[in-house]
């Protein structure tokens, strides 16, 4: 059984169509880039995976099933935009996610805040915003979850932040997991994806496995890209 499957997916917003037919299947034990210039579509679908927005048409499957509450206690999200409340402490978000999620793995958290040299009794607000990247990444990464989906995870943070992300995100997830990763930063990611989906007004134009799109282009993955969506 897939991990996750899209069928004939479609999303209109106020009679303006932002999805077309959007079939897609996620095996376990991948990272996946879904890669595409911004405003093409990638967040609407991973909130529509994520049970946040509702398809216009079109079926949703994870592990099997109908996307639901099932589904969202093992579908770790990383938002686009930070979630965290600032006015906690490190300790006090580490309470509520431990709270809040079944799956949460404490120690581990634990364990990755430490070797950032970071004291828990910190305040959130009083991070900087890479440091608050890499402390949402690591709370996203610590659920024992079987589809980690992360939205723009390099966005806005320095070089030295973004190899600490992907870092994080390739030791972080075990082989019965995959990992979505949507992004428009191709350069810093491709590295470690394993299959690539092209997104492109609404549709899925190029789904492949990275290995054999670099050989059969002879090209990375980010000229690829860079050719196809070329302005």
């Amino acid at each position: 059984m897939e991990l996750l499957e899209c069928k004939n997916i479609y999303k209109d917003y106020d009679k303006k169509q932002v999805l077309k037919d959007i079939n897609l299947t996620i095996p376990r034990g991948k990272i996946i880039g879904l890669l595409g210039k911004n405003g093409t579509g990638k967040t609407t679908l991973i909130k529509l995976i994520n049970d946040l927005l509702t398809p216009t048409s079109g079926e949703i499957l994870v592990n099997g099933k109908n996307i639901g509450v099932e589904s969202k206690k093992i579908i770790s999200y990383l938002p686009e935009r930070t979630y965290l409340d600032k006015s906690m402490t490190i300790k006090q978000t580490l309470a509520y996610f431990t709270d809040f999620y079944d799956n949460f793995d404490t120690q581990k958290a634990k364990r990755l805040i430490k070797d950032l040299d970071l004291d828990i009794d910190t305040k959130i607000s009083k991070m900087s915003k890479g440091m608050q990247e890499k402390l949402q990444l690591i709370l996203v990464m610590s659920r024992n979850a079987s589809l980690y989906i992360l939205d723009e995870p390099l966005g806005g943070v320095d070089p030295a932040t973004r190899d600490y992300i992907l870092d994080t995100i390739l030791n972080n997830f075990s082989e019965d997991a995959s990992v979505i990763i949507s992004t428009h930063l191709i350069s810093d990611i491709e590295r470690i994806l394993d299959e690539v989906i092209f997104i492109d007004k609404g549709s899925i134009v190029l789904s492949s496995s990275a290995d054999e799109l670099r050989e059969k282009e002879n090209s990375s993955i980010d000229e690829i890209f860079r050719r196809r969506f070329k302005c």
